[in-house]
């Protein structure tokens, strides 16, 4: 998934950022509204981590601003008041979910990921196709029951291409839902992750490209 992180404290942002990479979603950093808004508008993100009390722009201006706009995003927002009144404020102005601080990570990754269930079509907990098996919970990948290890924008790009259930996929769409804004777009990392995983998930060939369109699963 493509998950934005507004947080003001750049070190709880960046340590938040950091964990949610390790269960291989794209993340961008944002320290204050101003910045989060300038990213909404370029990227569609799947879910938005979003703390109420921001610099520039207010937490609760940045959350009425994605639920003006189409964008798909589901808002998680995070908050140091934790009170009844100050959740409902915050569901009221559109967010999807509240978390109070102190929040424990597991639990935060473990709303992100059923917040980005809701930002797509249902996809269920397990893909198959082609004698691939992808399991989105353990993150772990089997082709004809042998277990692949793939890092993790390999594990990423291999999601997104067993969602499409066999449509192709283009590189563009790849590079924003896999990377993160620092990607270079016009870098070979697609193709080049695209070679590791043939590679890796060996033969016959599954990954195939469809010239001028992108990239899908036999």
């Amino acid at each position: 998934m493509r998950v934005l992180v507004v947080e003001d404290e750049e070190l709880l942002a960046d340590t938040i950022a950091a964990g949610l990479r390790r269960h291989a979603h794209a993340v961008d950093v944002a320290y204050d509204g101003g910045t989060a808004l300038e990213n909404v508008g370029v990227h569609d993100y799947d879910v938005v981590v979003l703390d109420r009390d921001l610099p520039v722009v207010p937490g609760d201006e940045v959350c009425r601003a994605i639920q003006a706009t189409d964008s798909p995003a589901r808002v998680l927002m995070l908050t140091a008041a934790a009170d009844v009144d100050d959740r409902v404020a915050g569901l009221t102005l559109g967010a999807d979910d509240y978390l109070p601080k102190p929040f424990a990570f597991p639990e935060l990754a473990a709303r992100v990921a059923a917040l980005g269930r809701r930002s797509r079509p249902a996809t269920p907990p397990v893909l198959q196709r082609a004698g691939i098996r992808l399991d989105l919970h353990h993150r772990e990948v089997y082709r004809n029951g042998r277990y692949v290890p793939l890092s993790r924008k390999e594990f990423a790009v291999l999601a997104e291409l067993l969602r499409a259930d066999g449509a192709a996929v283009s590189a563009e769409y790849l590079m924003e839902k896999a990377w993160d804004e620092n990607a270079d777009p016009f870098s070979h990392a697609v193709r080049m992750t695209i070679l590791k995983l043939r590679r890796k998930l060996g033969d016959p060939p599954v990954v195939q490209t469809d010239p001028g369109v992108g990239y899908r699963i036999a």
